[in-house]
């Protein structure tokens, strides 16, 4: 079915205004973009009036919606909030004679009005003889931004029902779920949704290793939070602070020849457990802090021997290790020591000694770039440590040397 007359004529002048071309100036700029933001607030004010006599009828279930929202986000393109938002506006509109005068006189704004209407209906579902304050609350809109009177409202809705408010809380908190799937060449897609509370502890846990962390980070926001979720989990398990799994602390577990070990041309790469196999690099940085178990096979592959596991630097070394460095060596990163790992400076399976003179330590995203990275770390003068970039092949060649203390 066409739209009214009077629809389509106000369609018509909207063309014809959005044809038109911008004033230039700022002060008509800003004066103009008021009085339009106005002017949306009200035809927002009327689609509601619209959405709520349209959800009085059957029209939705005729043609196959389950509800007036579900029609609206399909064809009025909007989402199921905002629909929502639009028909309780509607049937409040009565009640609201205040705060819709205040949004027509442009005190307020029309997500002002869908707030003070959302507090109007919970407090009619919650009955009983206390009437709805409309003034108080838009008392507070005309001075808050559309961000602080939310909060703002959830103060109101705790106050009239402490009750409902925390079984929403709980309710949200039922809701939490996480997948990880396991996508193309390995990689790990992840998708979820936390509630609140959950999502506030994990922005507070993430934020502060995702800042810009040492020399030569120009990693963009979303690596870094990327990066941090990695760090935390290693941190976990390097604490051995996480439940067992059949009565071995959780670990990441790695299987390699020595030849990939060793790096030697034609081997291998190295098993790690529950995901694809890794390069030799990941498999020799994994290796410089780690427990160590020595397996023998025989020429059809059949276990032989299986030695004893090791730790790679010993509690003792690395207790000195902590006090001498204190956290990350990298210059600028701030890590501490517990959130670090030891680095061999010559890598222990070319010859290089477990002792304080070729240890350093460096944290989770600063040990991958000497390995992966191919970045170098070298002692300076006075035990300071200077970081040097990759280089192309050629040079990086001239500049190895038995001294230089590069990074295997």
């Amino acid at each position: 079915m066409s739209p009214s007359p009077g629809v389509s004529s106000l369609i018509a002048e909207i063309e014809r205004f959005c044809a038109s071309p911008s004033p230039v100036t700022g002060d008509r700029l800003a004066a103009d973009l008021r009085e339009v933001a106005r002017g949306r607030n009200l035809l927002d004010l009327k689609f509601s009036e619209m959405a709520a006599a349209f959800a009085q009828t059957g029209q939705y279930d005729a043609e196959g919606c389950i509800s007036p929202i579900h029609w609206m986000r399909l064809n009025c393109h909007m989402t199921s909030g905002a629909a929502a938002d639009r028909v309780v506006v509607g049937e409040r509109v009565a009640s609201l004679s205040q705060s819709i005068d205040a949004m027509v006189s442009g005190e307020v704004g029309f997500p002002h009005l869908a707030l003070i209407a959302r507090e109007a209906e919970a407090v009619a579902e919650l009955g009983g003889d206390k009437p709805f304050d409309e003034g108080a609350l838009l008392g507070e809109a005309r001075k808050l931004t559309v961000g602080r009177f939310r909060n703002h409202c959830h103060h109101h809705r705790h106050a009239i029902d402490p009750a409902g408010y925390a079984a929403n809380e709980a309710e949200a908190c039922q809701a939490r779920a996480l997948t990880l799937k396991t996508g193309e060449g390995g990689m790990l897609w992840i998708r979820g949704v936390l509630d609140p509370e959950g999502g506030a502890i994990l922005r507070t846990a993430l934020e502060p290793l995702a800042k810009r962390n040492g020399k030569g980070d120009d990693r963009r926001f979303d690596s870094r939070m990327a990066d941090g979720l990695v760090e935390m989990a290693h941190h976990a398990l390097e604490r051995g602070s996480l439940p067992r799994k059949s009565g071995h602390r959780a670990h990441l577990q790695v299987t390699s020849t020595l030849e990939t070990l060793l790096q030697r041309c034609g081997a291998p790469a190295g098993d790690l457990e529950l995901s694809l196999p890794i390069s030799g690099a990941a498999v020799q940085r994994i290796a410089c802090d780690c427990n160590v178990t020595r397996v023998l096979l025989s020429a059809n592959s059949q276990v032989i021997d299986v030695g004893r596991t090791t730790r790679k630097i010993p509690p003792a070394t690395r207790r000195a290790l902590d006090a001498r460095d204190k956290g990350c060596r990298w210059p600028g990163c701030d890590r501490i020591a517990a959130w670090t790992s030891g680095h061999h400076m010559q890598h222990w399976s070319k010859g290089g000694a477990t002792a304080l003179p070729n240890l350093v330590l460096l944290c989770h995203r600063h040990h991958w770039l000497v390995h992966e990275g191919r970045w170098q770390i070298v002692r300076g003068e006075d035990d300071q440590f200077v970081v040097v970039p990759p280089q192309p092949d050629f040079l990086q060649h001239l500049a190895r040397g038995p001294d230089v203390g590069a990074v295997a």
